[in-house]
């Protein structure tokens, strides 16, 4: 079986890129190793209780449908519809306060300046003197191959705007945040949210992070239907360009001869050619170590893949419920706009917590519980049966429990009762509501998603360099592989993970040129839009 190229992996990113290379003219075989594509866009019935929907991994997608591909790809005309909640997200405290962010800027302002009048003139600075940043450079730079360090900061410095993002840059998170903020909730609010992003808040070269999130047009969204519903659109994109999946499909072998990838070997002895190229959207140890034989990588190469690093704070434990009504919190008997809050945070009161999580991570036990979630049926009613509800909540925990992560195995559903117990305080109803719960564990990702390694749903740290053009590493960063015909387009590449399908719109760009086909949906280069600041 001969094909223009083949694929290794269906997630999002993956099925971006075959979806393009079809619209091409190219014929493209995706193999899968699940039973279904679509990776983390998963949304699974509960088997105890039918009707009941969770999205087990992936659920808030940030300014989805404002990306290229999404439009491109026609993808709302194929059943991926968003929606975009006004109270985009709400702190609760302990307290009853809650601080909000709105899809309506004024009122988020509003809402930090309840806590600090001077916050929130800060917040209203940093806004302002970021949005033209966000618009001009890290949007345009997230959607195009990236560019040699040196290179981008020579042109960077040759503008107002590059300079104050090469200046804000050079801050980690946390120091950015304490440096301009003042209220211990705020700036633990700030914190927490950068890390959603998943950015250790004590490395350097992040602080921009912070005050571009503050500038962003685009807010948490939800994919009606579940997040399987992106998916299913990805799939029927693919299906409409000539694209080929093949589920079920476990590699074992990439396929080198002359230096040059051919072609794939799955592990039920299926060999499968391919005529211009091989795309991996697997993590580096996987494409590099576990998929091409020794002989034919250098050892540098397969060094710098055993080094790649994973995020210590980026695994998520979740607690999944299905509901007889839904969470009620005593905090909006005070404050009604609370019951239409998307995203709900409870158990942050203060920036003091932060070193704590950390410290706990490192040691491998459980913090003091920091969580947040959402009523998905709330928004969505299809999630469940008629009058019934599906609710969630995530907590940042630690891979290695007690040092092995095998620990969750026995420890998990204790801890996800104390979850429950937790949350119950600040809505008291869920004593009555809750008909039954399971939870999921980091170890439960990876043995899901085996290119999640640790249960990093981001495939990768941004530490040790593993940013931009050098992501994963030095010399794999523009989205080819060493050997010729190797490409990679998962979230191990730039901009990195998350639901985002840019690392996959990236490498449509680069493969289709090196093939030197005409793409007349990409975006001018990056050196190019730099070069004009």
């Amino acid at each position: 079986m001969t094909y223009d190229g083949i694929i290794l992996g269906s997630g999002h990113n993956s099925l971006v890129l075959q979806a393009y290379l079809g619209r091409a003219g190219l014929k493209v075989l995706c193999l899968e190793r699940r039973h279904i594509a679509g990776g983390g866009l998963s949304t699974e019935e509960d088997p105890r209780h039918p009707g009941f929907l969770h999205n087990t991994h992936s659920f808030f997608h940030r300014a989805l449908n404002r990306m290229p591909w999404y439009r491109d790809l026609e993808l709302e005309k194929r059943g991926a519809v968003y929606l975009e909640p006004e109270l985009n997200v709400a702190l609760i405290l302990r307290s009853g306060e809650a601080l909000e962010w709105w899809t309506d800027f004024e009122k988020t302002a509003n809402s930090f300046g309840r806590f600090s009048p001077k916050d929130e003139a800060t917040l209203r600075r940093w806004r302002s003197d970021f949005l033209p940043i966000v618009e001009h450079i890290l949007v345009p730079e997230s959607r195009s191959p990236p560019i040699p360090p040196e290179r981008r900061t020579h042109l960077l410095r040759n503008s107002a705007e590059g300079r104050l993002l090469l200046e804000v840059s050079a801050l980690s998170p946390l120091e950015f945040v304490q440096r301009e903020f003042e209220h211990p909730l705020v700036q633990a609010a700030l914190l927490f949210f950068n890390g959603l992003r998943e950015v250790d808040l004590r490395c350097r070269g992040f602080g921009h992070h912070v005050a571009a999130l503050l500038a962003s047009p685009g807010k948490a969204q939800m994919c009606l239907g579940g997040s399987a519903a992106l998916a299913h659109a990805l799939v029927s994109a693919v299906a409409g360009s000539g694209g080929e999946i093949q589920t079920q499909k476990i590699p074992r072998r990439i396929l080198v001869e002359h230096g040059k990838a051919i072609g794939v070997e799955t592990s039920d002895g299926a060999i499968y050619h391919a005529r211009h190229f091989v795309a991996s959207g697997l993590n580096p140890q996987q494409t590099f170590l576990e998929l091409i034989d020794e002989d034919q990588l250098p050892q540098d190469w397969r060094e710098k893949a055993r080094q790649f690093k994973y995020n210590l704070m980026a695994p998520l434990f979740a607690l999944c419920v299905n509901l007889r009504d839904r969470p009620r919190y005593k905090a909006a008997l005070n404050n009604p706009e609370l019951d239409k809050a998307f995203m709900v945070i409870v158990g942050l009161e203060d920036i003091a917590q932060f070193p704590e999580i950390v410290r706990h991570h490192e040691e491998g036990t459980i913090p003091p519980t920091v969580m947040w979630g959402a009523t998905p049926t709330q928004f969505d009613p299809s999630q469940a049966p008629p009058g019934r509800h599906t609710a969630f909540m995530w907590e940042k925990l630690p891979y290695r429990l007690q040092g092995d992560p095998r620990n969750w195995d026995t420890e998990k559903d204790l801890h996800g009762q104390a979850m429950l117990d937790l949350w119950t305080q600040y809505a008291p109803n869920l004593d009555d509501s809750v008909l039954d719960w399971f939870t999921r564990s980091a170890l439960d990702t990876e043995r899901t998603f085996p290119n999640m390694h640790e249960g990093d749903l981001l495939v990768g740290a941004f530490a040790n360099g593993q940013i931009g053009y050098n992501r994963p590493f030095p010399g794999a960063g523009h989205y080819r592989g060493h050997i010729q015909n190797l490409y990679l387009c998962g979230a191990c590449c730039h901009p990195g993970g998350n639901i985002t399908g840019l690392a996959g719109y990236n490498c449509a760009q680069v493969l289709l040129n090196d093939l030197g086909v005409r793409a007349n949906w990409a975006p001018p280069p990056a050196e190019e839009f730099l070069g004009k600041l």
